[in-house]
């Protein structure tokens, strides 16, 4: 099978994983390397909030000794199967880069002979890339849990940014459904890549020149509407990842069917409005100071499909608005739906010059649609608006994108480049 019939395969394979994140680190070009890295670098993946980032996201192969349930390349599954040597991805990788499609690399792998032999072909591939080729941009590389420290050290040396998938929300759902796993395995690199992180922030504080661990941090990924947890304990578990495990992001994947098994859910799909929801609660825990337990109770362990979690919270807690924009702390500010981190600032900075009314909102960009019903200038609401809470319901719940949510994923930029298209540049066939 050559590279090309090789890529098809495995660029498929791989969509699976959730690569849509910005690079997260800067590094500028270097005199007799090639590439560079930035964080808001513009092409094909895209992050959350509209930023993209041009990369390769590939496996190194789908032969896998595993047989996850919720998983295409199952050693149960019988899908074409492939894999890559690593001085053909490192050659592919570079081929790309000449063409000017990627910026980086995201790699990922089924598991083959063992979690080191596979972290093992990886590291050989990047190590292709960085010192055969000096190539000096992003990659990305997916830990395989059960690989050993020393592995895992030698990897984080030379990528960008390192994720383990913690894969299902409980143990119970991963001994289910992914029986070959376990949660220790999973945690245990998380706990070393965040301790070899803390020991090389202070390395590089006291030594200048100290070479990098993983500066764009760890991320990791959930499969979420294949087993039966709710969103309280997803999103307590991805609290506890940021503050035990200093993740820079937890990624919700929505279930795709991919298997028959009695085990998986009878639906088609998991629906894409809850995976968006979830992303909208885990921002508000890392950019807004929430807590899960503020967000989500026992009574209501699930996010409300038609209000997003910002504006359920301020529905559940009319008592404390409308609050004065011209005295109001940032903590405050930021509760009031319409307003970020960003608008909070511009609002801080501003009423020290003198004191704000809603034109004065409406240039620094707020949300007034939203915002109105929270707040007053200068101890006057906003006129002709009703403050009965009917009112305000209502007037949250008319955002037209909840029907563009829940049909699909929204997008706002072109489609991303495909492994046809890859296989079309190459073999010159259009």
């Amino acid at each position: 099978m050559d590279v090309v019939e090789k890529l098809k395969i495995l660029a498929d394979a791989a969509k699976y994983d959730n690569a849509c994140t910005s690079c997260g680190s800067h590094r500028d070009s270097v005199d007799g390397m090639i590439g560079r890295t930035m964080g808001g670098c513009l092409v094909h993946t895209y992050t959350a909030d509209g930023r993209s980032l041009s990369l390769l996201k590939v496996l190194m192969t789908n032969y896998c000794m595993y047989d996850c349930q919720y998983c295409v390349n199952r050693a149960s599954n019988d899908p074409p199967r492939a894999a890559f040597t690593p001085q053909e991805l490192a050659d592919l990788t570079i081929s790309f880069y000449e063409r000017n499609y990627i910026e980086g690399l995201f790699l990922s792998s089924g598991v083959i002979k063992s979690p080191d032999h596979t972290m093992e072909l990886m590291y050989n591939t990047i190590k292709i890339l960085r010192g055969e080729y000096r190539f000096n941009g992003y990659v990305h590389v997916k830990t395989i849990p059960g690989a050993s420290n020393e592995i895992i050290s030698k990897m984080g040396l030379i990528v960008d940014r390192m994720s383990v998938n913690i894969e299902l929300p409980s143990e119970e759902s991963l001994k289910l459904l992914a029986p070959n796993k376990e949660r220790a395995a999973i945690l245990k690199p998380m706990g070393h890549i965040n301790a070899l992180e803390k020991q090389n922030r202070y390395e590089m504080a006291v030594y200048k020149k100290a070479p990098a661990f993983v500066p764009a941090g760890q991320a990791t990924q959930m499969i979420i509407g294949a087993t039966p947890e709710t969103d309280l304990q997803i999103m307590r578990l991805a609290e506890g990842l940021y503050n035990r495990y200093r993740l820079r992001r937890v990624y919700y994947t929505a279930y795709m069917p991919v298997g028959t098994s009695a085990l998986l859910p009878k639906y088609e799909k998991a629906p894409l409005l809850r995976e968006h929801r979830l992303y909208q609660c885990d921002w508000m825990i890392r950019w807004y100071g929430f807590k899960t337990d503020e967000l989500l109770s026992e009574e209501n362990p699930n996010l409300d499909p038609l209000l997003d979690p910002k504006c359920n919270w301020a529905m559940k807690n009319l008592g404390i608005y409308p609050i004065e924009v011209n005295t109001a702390p940032k903590e405050l500010l930021l509760r009031v739906p319409g307003i970020g981190p960003g608008g909070a600032d511009k609002i801080i900075k501003a009423r020290k010059v003198g004191p704000l009314n809603f034109d004065s909102l409406k240039k620094m960009r707020i949300v007034l649609k939203r915002a109105v019903y929270f707040i007053t200038c200068n101890g006057r609401t906003y006129e002709r608006v009703s403050m009965s809470e009917k009112n305000i319901y209502q007037n949250l719940i008319s955002d037209k994108t909840l029907a563009q949510i829940d049909s699909g994923q929204i997008s706002l930029f072109d489609a991303p480049l495909t492994a046809d298209d890859m296989y079309k540049s190459l073999t010159g066939v259009m």
